[in-house]
């Protein structure tokens, strides 16, 4: 039993995702607008995902960039060469959704949905 556990634990390292990657949670904006911004950046280059980022107006935008920086400083931690990076993918989830209500007239309420995401994003090295 124990030989069969090591040899689980064994394949699971061997397998494991050797990419560099940030999540952030709980992110107070609507996920459809923030895919929106991540297809901007999908396959490029961090650097030039950066700059992209660093010249948007959307709200997203933001958010999006500190994910990347973060993303690259966790790679050049696993020795990663910076020039060498790529967005590899990057994806969103929708998160919990707070339902609050909106007073309208004659006593009755709208439903407000405010949204909110989770977004991952991987870098790898270019591959040549």
């Amino acid at each position: 039993m124990a030989t069969r556990i090591r040899e689980k634990a064994i394949a699971r390292k061997k397998n494991a995702d050797t990419r560099a990657y940030a999540i952030v949670k709980y992110v107070r904006m609507s996920p459809s607008k923030v895919r929106i911004t991540l297809d901007t950046i999908r396959g490029k280059k961090v650097e030039e995902a950066i700059a992209i980022l660093a010249n948007q107006t959307t709200a997203a935008a933001e958010v999006c960039l500190k994910l990347v920086k973060s993303a690259l400083a966790n790679a050049e931690y696993k020795g990663q060469a910076r020039q060498d990076l790529v967005v590899d993918e990057c994806y969103v989830c929708p998160g919990p959704t707070l339902k609050r209500l909106d007073i309208r007239a004659r006593g009755r309420a709208n439903r407000l949905l405010k949204r909110t995401c989770h977004i991952t994003v991987y870098l790898d090295s270019v591959k040549e």
